[in-house]
């Protein structure tokens, strides 16, 4: 099994999670557990950057359904950076950016908060 690891970075009032492997149903339970704690900790404008994503299953797109009301209903959002063409492809097939924002680069994801870069 590919390995899973996620980074927390902070770029003003914006945390970027870089996840990086297979998110998947083993894996899934530890990205939500990140999300839900820069919840709990009051910080809702979060980019998840996913340049080192191998592979996402559904267990792994559950968890961006599950945080998302909880960040919306609280002012904040979650935008969706660097996704590689083949996992791009499964939030695509699945109507995901209709309820998301993908951008290619961090910095333009991190823009849309209004935030200096």
């Amino acid at each position: 099994m590919e390995r899973f690891e996620v980074f927390l970075k902070d770029r003003e009032s914006v945390k970027i999670l870089n996840i990086q492997g297979f998110l998947d149903a083993h894996t899934a339970p530890d990205f939500e557990s990140e999300l839900q704690k820069l919840i709990r900790e009051k910080n809702y404008n979060i980019v998840v950057n996913l340049d080192g994503l191998q592979y996402i299953s559904s267990a792994g797109l559950g968890v961006f359904m599950g945080v998302i009301e909880d960040i919306r209903g609280n002012g904040g959002d979650l935008k969706i950076c660097c996704a590689a063409p083949k996992v791009f492809k499964v939030f695509d097939l699945l109507g995901f950016p209709s309820l998301y924002e993908f951008f290619d680069s961090e910095d333009s994801a991190i823009k849309k908060f209004n935030v200096k870069v």
